[in-house]
């Protein structure tokens, strides 16, 4: 079958498009490709999905409507695989109108497409764990029943804005969703801006590492392929028409920002210089996913512990970029 993926050129999406290719599916990829990072490594994503005869790579921006609503009438895709989105919480405070575009307008105009397609099936979209606001670490997982009322970011009141758009489509429309709310990905192909691969470019480069939250932060670290495994498994498991379901995606095995670096200087062979700063606004202080909800409904069981996801990003870290 066709399937559209928005962001493909990114991160997750990129990943998500292979296992898909893999197993035989057509792929159509949208994404706008801009600036908020090196386009050079977006380019080179998108490389390797066009070494795929069953890929083909559409430069569009999902927030244009009417574009998008004709792409998915001239495909026939009954299934849509939403990532594209702005992401970083920091990058929100001094560009907030990118988030209402690519965030808000851009996942308004794939629900219209979507509740128009004829026989559509399945929308799965890409919301946060970041909705859940700053939460202190009570040493349990955050559910999808908790409240997330109260973001702390521009970045997650647009994810949560998503959600309650999907909601009420599913409501008027009957379209099928599945909001799958993301816990710290990290891996091969990662975001520049993300820490851990910001602090790889850093020591490799023998310059200091800025840690904010004075090293106190945890984050639910969970390895791309074992998303993008929790991905395809809800993908293929749509709920019933008029549903708009919610699950958490994450390893469920919080890591303490500085064991994450020390995993970090293993991989590396190499000590990091840090400075500690104060946590920065809109940044939480842990994050932690229960994921009991996706593995009763797939079978879903994280298998990628940090102190072997590390090591394979800095593998292609240094393949990548010569270092």
């Amino acid at each position: 079958m066709t399937i559209i993926v928005t962001g493909v050129a990114g991160f997750i999406g990129m990943h998500v498009a292979e296992r898909l290719l893999a197993r035989g599916e057509q792929v159509v990829g949208v994404d706008v490709f801009n600036d908020y990072y090196d386009p050079a490594l977006k380019d080179a994503r998108a490389a390797r999905l066009a070494a795929h005869a069953g890929f083909r790579m559409v430069r569009m921006d999902v927030a244009d409507a009417e574009a998008f609503a004709a792409l998915v009438r001239e495909t026939g895709a009954k299934r849509i695989v939403h990532l594209a989105a702005q992401a970083g919480v920091r990058y929100s405070l001094d560009n907030p109108f990118a988030y209402e575009r690519a965030n808000l307008a851009g996942h308004l105009s794939v629900l219209e497409a979507a509740r128009h397609a004829e026989g559509f099936e399945h929308l799965v979209y890409a919301s946060s764990s970041s909705v859940y606001g700053d939460r202190p670490g009570a040493g349990e997982g955050f559910t999808e029943d908790d409240a997330a009322a109260e973001p702390v970011s521009l970045y997650a009141a647009t994810k949560r804005a998503g959600e309650l758009m999907s909601f009420s489509y599913a409501k008027l429309y009957g379209l099928s969703q599945t909001g799958l709310r993301f816990f710290t990905v990290y891996g091969p192909w990662g975001r520049p801006d993300m820490a851990y691969f910001s602090f790889t470019r850093k020591i490799l480069a023998g310059e200091p590492i800025e840690v904010y939250g004075e090293g106190k932060m945890a984050r639910d670290f969970t390895y791309v392929d074992d998303i993008v495994d929790g991905i395809v498994s809800a993908l293929d498991r749509p709920p019933e028409r008029g549903v708009n379901r919610i699950l958490n995606i994450g390893d469920s095995r919080p890591v303490g920002l500085m064991d994450m670096i020390a995993t970090l200087e293993g991989a590396l062979g190499r000590k990091a210089e840090k400075i500690f700063r104060p946590m920065q606004p809109g940044d939480v202080t842990t994050t932690y996913a229960d994921v009991s909800k996706l593995t009763a409904l797939t079978g879903y069981s994280p298998k990628v512990p940090i102190e072997q996801g590390l090591p394979r990003f800095v593998e292609w870290y240094r393949g990548f970029y010569g270092a």
